[in-house]
């Protein structure tokens, strides 16, 4: 997979957002002079701390700096000292925090698994939520919101079984008991509408079907739409380099359960941005607009922290209180600053 070359595009501003809200910006010009800012790439990266940029930009515990490109975005950018993570701080409100500026407060959402007294449950069972009933007209009975894997209509396929099972999300008593799907449940509009409505052209891409809830109450908000389902069975990825086969047989119930399998999902996902920059779709089968606003979630790193892989008999986190990452933890900023950084 090649890497982008960002001099290609006459003002972009990269803006990487950490799990600390700590974002890096840098613009460049065809004529070597900073001009207005004509697309900005949001890349929001899962579990990285402010203090794994620090050591890896650095090097800690003896170890040499492993992350070069973000080092040089962090020397070029400007660096928001005093910003802090939404609260609770996880995928849901820190991904609105990013693209609309509001707490779980204003946005109503405070995590992927809440409770909403106002609606009624869905009409079929899923995995962790049990139907409930639905009156039109009537206030609500009450219900578990759950918006991840399991309102896929196949969490085991890779495009998720081809969307959204309707029957699977939550009712709206009120609305005829309408389903409520994730971007319905968000109340306050984002970044991404905000461009569409002034001509602009999005794109965005992510972990979970559910993550359509990017397109804000308005349902428009993102034009090329890209949220391959990372609970997905692993299989070959036929158009991403290094990852034509599987590359770790030995985990493929999903591609979290493996340090080498989840580098893939990565970047399948690197591969669709590459794809939006060179003027096409993120599949790369039709021409479109380079996006005004654009940019994905990497997951590698997180998964690098926290899982314990028995079938290689490896453990990711930290060694010691410096944050000096283990082997299977310290790899994943290979994939992280090879791709998208320039």
């Amino acid at each position: 997979m090649k890497k982008i070359n960002f001099e290609k595009l006459a003002g972009i501003a990269v803006s990487v957002l950490l799990s600390t809200a700590t974002p890096y910006k840098s613009a460049s010009a065809d004529d070597g002079h900073r001009s207005r800012i004509r697309h900005v790439l949001l890349l929001s990266v899962d579990g990285f701390h402010a203090l794994d940029l620090e050591n890896c930009v650095k090097g800690v515990s003896g170890l040499a700096p492993y992350c070069p490109n973000l080092g040089g975005l962090a020397q070029n950018g400007i660096r928001y000292m005093q910003a802090s993570s939404s609260k609770p701080s996880d995928s849901f409100p820190g991904l609105l925090a990013m693209i609309t500026g509001g707490t779980p407060r204003s946005t109503g959402v405070f995590y992927d698994n809440s409770y909403d007294r106002s609606l009624a449950g869905p009409a079929s069972p899923t995995n962790d939520v049990a139907p409930g009933s639905c009156t039109p007209g009537m206030s609500g009975t009450g219900t578990q919101v759950l918006y991840d894997e399991t309102i896929d209509n196949d969490s085991t396929k890779l495009d998720g079984g081809g969307g959204i099972n309707p029957a699977n999300l939550p009712r709206n008593p009120l609305a005829n008991c309408a389903p409520v799907h994730p971007h319905q449940y968000v109340r306050v509009n984002n970044i991404f509408e905000v461009a569409r409505r002034n001509g602009g052209y999005t794109a965005w891409s992510d972990k979970h079907l559910a993550y359509e809830l990017v397109n804000g109450p308005s349902g428009q908000g993102v034009n090329d739409l890209y949220n391959p389902e990372i609970a997905s069975e692993v299989v070959p990825l036929a158009n991403v380099p290094g990852c034509t086969s599987v590359v770790d047989p030995t985990a493929t119930d999903d591609w979290t359960s493996s340090f080498e399998n989840i580098k893939c999902y990565d970047k399948l996902k690197v591969q669709a941005i590459i794809n939006q920059i060179n003027g096409k779709t993120h599949d790369g089968s039709q021409s479109a607009r380079v996006p005004t606003i654009f940019g994905m979630n990497f997951q590698a790193v997180s998964v690098g922290q926290k899982l314990v892989q028995a079938s290689i008999n490896a453990t990711g986190g930290y060694l010691d209180a410096l944050g000096t990452p283990s082997n299977p933890y310290s790899v994943r900023f290979s994939l992280l600053t090879n791709r998208l950084v320039p």
